[in-house]
């Protein structure tokens, strides 16, 4: 699987939204498109995770002629720069990516020994256990070690309530090292394609 990730600041919120649901339409997904997860937090930050099969897949589906429209169009909507962040090593936990989810949080940051972490989500049943409101979500990491989890919730009352369960002496230690220095991104209202 490969991620891509886009960010940006962006006040025109419903044109953009808008242009998007619009392109998805008027234009089949590529092949090797899988689905996305996409959202603006508090703070006007657009985060769009889009999941492909592979890079090439992609790669194609980004040189399409619509496709290069449809980015165009996107960019004017934007305030400033946009950011890309380009992921072949993908891990996926529990259901991964949900068009259920009440909720997504989008964690960013950097990882020293990602096998570390990957292990820890493949634990379905701890997952379970320590995080009954969670559906799934999946681990980005680049080669510099910058990784981008999307975390999916069945709402975010539940997330709250659920996040100040304290785990396990050792989970605690390997999640506080993992997310040392991580940004967290909330989508109060994520939208699926």
């Amino acid at each position: 699987m490969f991620i891509q990730v886009v960010q940006g600041r962006c006040t025109r919120r419903d044109e953009l939204r808008t242009a998007m649901q619009e392109t998805m339409q008027e234009m089949a997904p590529g092949e090797g498109f899988l689905g996305g997860t996409y959202g603006f937090t508090d703070d006007n930050e657009l985060v769009a995770v889009t999941r492909f099969s592979d890079r090439e897949a992609a790669m194609a589906s980004s040189a399409r002629p619509e496709a290069e429209a449809a980015s165009q169009r996107m960019m004017t909507l934007m305030d400033g720069p946009v950011r890309f962040h380009n992921c072949d090593d993908v891990t996926i936990f529990l259901d991964g990516g949900s068009d259920r989810a009440g909720f997504v949080q989008i964690i960013q940051g950097r990882i020293d020994d990602p096998r570390r972490l990957k292990a820890m989500l493949a634990d379905a049943s701890l997952l379970h256990q320590l995080r009954p409101e969670m559906i799934g979500g999946t681990l980005a990491v680049e080669e510099d070690g910058t990784f981008t989890q999307t975390v999916a919730f069945t709402d975010e009352d539940a997330a709250r309530r659920d996040e100040k369960v304290t785990p396990p002496p050792d989970v605690q230690d390997e999640l506080t090292s993992a997310l040392r220095g991580a940004t967290y991104y909330d989508l109060h209202e994520p939208w699926f394609m």
